[in-house]
């Protein structure tokens, strides 16, 4: 018996296996949205991936995972196949399967400005996300160990177990209220550096003042020797008491662009080469296929030149 019918038409019933598996992430799984058996999508998938001349799934201790090309098929194939199913009547046509929430961690500021409203209109498709803030190197580690699916760090991630992309450029600016900026001589800081800011209290969100820290050496060349007047871990914290005339500091732009936008916050300097911090979106290798998974993933990466 040939893989493939006699007018060279794939078979829609394996391709109906296919997608079930590729939803709901395991082929027991699958079988039972179908109302097959599991040796039955089983066999089907084997005769699929033969006539197709490619692996379409690895198989995990728990369920499988797609590989690129199902990922590539999956999108081709579903919407033809649900459309045919729902003029079909008795034939049960692929439906989506209920996904568990997408874990989402990052840096509390960068979601809440940058990656969650991007992500908002997804609710409306069903997408549901559970999201977690903390530090970069802490939320790689989670993700390592399976406790989240994406993760949204500002430090690039080392070995194997996790693929890393670019995904926004964090530009740092020297912001103060307009009132602190009116007694700070700016030519004299133009000129001559951190040297016309003596005296001026500084706020961060961390005690070592590492953004403020990597600005000075950056732009002035110099290490910063200081204590902040206020530490508070928050940079939309940070944003606001110096909004409110409780210091200086530096933050990305993108944090603080509507308070520049509306003269609530005036950038010092504008440095040709300011410093920049890559934000980068890391997902595990070898992780079960989920479609709400791959939605957030790719609307992420869509949204990286509007930022």
């Amino acid at each position: 018996m040939s893989d493939r019918d006699s007018d060279g038409i794939l078979d829609l019933n394996q391709l109906r296996s296919f997608l079930a598996v590729h939803r709901a992430g395991s082929i027991t799984a699958g079988a039972r949205l179908i109302g097959l058996s599991q040796p039955t999508v089983t066999t089907q998938l084997q005769a699929l991936e033969r006539r197709l001349g490619y692996r379409l799934f690895d198989r995990l201790p728990r369920g499988v995972a797609a590989t690129a090309a199902a990922i590539e098929l999956a999108a081709r194939v579903a919407g033809p196949l649900d459309a045919l199913g729902s003029v079909e009547g008795d034939s049960a046509p692929v439906r989506p399967v209920t996904q568990p929430p997408v874990r989402i961690a990052g840096p509390a500021e960068m979601l809440a400005v940058q990656a969650l409203p991007v992500l908002a209109p997804l609710i409306a498709r069903g997408v549901r996300l559970n999201v977690t803030a903390g530090l970069s190197e802490d939320l790689v580690a989670g993700l390592r160990a399976g406790h989240y699916d994406l993760v949204v760090s500002t430090v690039r991630p080392r070995g194997r177990a996790v693929v890393a992309e670019a995904l926004v450029d964090e530009e740092f600016v020297l912001i103060a209220a307009p009132a602190i900026a009116a007694r700070i001589d700016l030519a004299r800081l133009r000129s001559e550096g951190p040297a016309a800011l003596a005296g001026v209290p500084l706020a961060s969100y961390a005690a070592d003042l590492p953004i403020l820290r990597r600005y000075w050496r950056h732009v002035f060349g110099v290490r910063l020797i200081a204590e902040a007047a206020v530490v508070v871990p928050d940079l939309r914290a940070v944003a606001a008491v110096v909004a409110a005339g409780g210091g200086i500091s530096v933050l990305p732009r993108y944090l603080c662009a509507p308070q520049l936008a509306t003269g609530a916050l005036v950038a010092l300097l504008d440095p040709d080469d300011p410093p920049i911090n890559t934000g980068f979106l890391v997902r595990r290798l070898g992780t079960t296929a989920r479609p709400h998974i791959d939605l957030v993933h790719e609307h992420l990466r869509a949204a990286r030149n509007e930022w």
